[in-house]
């Protein structure tokens, strides 16, 4: 006979979102099981950097009262960006002026650090969800890839773009977005790619044209961390043989023929695997009906394109607000499900609907002219408002 554990708050997900909520849960006395697919917390790579925005993540990280050591972590210099076009022509250019209003940080060692707030065992490594059902009065049953069960009072899908929490409330899916990026490496590139370097600058890069671009970072190991984008068919990845990385390479490039020399060695000099990601978003202004016992947060609520900056400050936000809300209804699930939510919907529309707009103007027939504009419309509010 097996015996069905139960948790009174299971949360499916180990990603930034679903650590932070746990994190805030910890903080105010309150427990949560978290489960992850992965089979430990260092079982795969967790991406490159983050800017991390202080009305959305750094206010997170503040209720989990991990902000002093999260500014530990940023990269110096990490503000910094510029604009280029296909020519490599600096069109803007913005110094690290060091105020921290968008530090940038490794995302795994973000993750690191909501981890390390957590008590041990929190967070049960390779337990991947196959299927989720409502039982009665809320609770709901979760079975994992190994057979077993558990239930739950309160399920929360932190899981990511394909949610496997997403159906108990929303039939909606990710829906391609027409970009798709090819993401890749310059390795020990303060000696390797010393002209990668001076092209990039000490932070972000945006070098675009119309449909097509490049954008590249720093990261802390001394490595350029780049992705080539490319307004293309969603079956686009499937014509590249991305398992042999010279072919790859010479595809990439010949969407990039006209390009300066320089840009083009971003590809050309890139060390080991190119790796196709395609950008999928939910409908802007997703939404579900208050469904007992259950609710969604970052990409499994909201996924969208990363042109607004907000996929995992929004997600860490999101998990800081959901526990927040737990916290000040305590007894009460369902008052505190339905006050999240009420935020979150036109929270996240906004920022979606931003996202999208973002990704059309980075990629317009005038690119990156437009994106250079936006820019001077920024400061030119900053300056009114001051």
């Amino acid at each position: 006979m097996t015996t069905t554990t139960h948790h009174p708050i299971a949360v499916v997900g180990a990603g930034l979102g679903g650590l932070t909520l746990a994190s805030v849960l910890h903080a105010h006395g309150v427990e949560a099981a978290v489960f992850d697919l992965d089979a430990s917390a260092t079982a795969r790579a967790q991406g490159g950097m983050l800017d991390i925005h202080e009305d959305t993540g750094q206010a997170a990280l503040h209720a989990a009262g991990l902000y002093q050591q999260f500014r530990t972590l940023v990269l110096p210099g990490g503000e910094a960006m510029r604009i280029l076009d296909r020519n490599a022509v600096v069109l803007r250019k913005e110094e690290d002026e060091g105020n921290g209003t968008r530090p940038e940080v490794e995302r795994g060692d973000l993750r690191n650090l909501l981890l390390g707030s957590l008590p041990e065992g929190t967070v049960h490594w390779g337990s991947k969800i196959t299927a989720a059902r409502p039982l009665d009065a809320g609770r709901h049953e979760v079975t994992l890839a190994d057979g077993t069960t558990f239930t739950t009072d309160l399920l929360i899908g932190a899981d990511g773009a394909w949610s496997r929490i997403r159906p108990l409330v929303s039939q909606a899916t990710p829906v391609y977005s027409g970009l798709s990026f090819v993401e890749f490496d310059l390795k020990d590139a303060n000696t390797r790619h010393r002209e990668a370097v001076e092209l990039v600058g000490g932070g972000m890069l945006f070098a675009l044209g119309p449909g097509k671009g490049f954008l590249a970072h720093n990261e802390p190991d001394g490595s350029l961390h780049v992705y080539a984008a490319l307004t293309a068919p969603e079956d686009w990845a499937a014509t590249v043989d991305f398992t042999d990385a010279g072919a790859a390479r010479t595809a990439l490039l010949t969407h990039f023929a006209d390009w300066d020399p320089r840009l083009r060695s971003l590809v050309s000099e890139a060390d080991g695997a190119l790796i196709p990601r395609p950008i999928h978003a939910l409908p802007v202004g997703h939404r579900w009906d208050r469904t007992p016992g259950v609710t969604l947060l970052g990409d499994a609520a909201h996924l969208m394109s990363p042109f607004a900056g907000e996929g995992a400050n929004l997600a860490m936000f999101d998990g800081a607000e959901l526990a927040l809300a737990l916290a000040a209804h305590p007894g009460d699930t369902e008052q505190a499900l339905a006050a999240y939510e009420e935020k979150l919907f036109p929270r996240s529309e906004a920022f979606a609907a931003e996202s999208a707009d973002n990704l059309v103007l980075c990629f317009d027939d005038t690119a990156p002219q437009s994106l250079v504009d936006q820019f001077a419309q920024y400061d030119r509010l900053r300056d009114e408002t001051r």
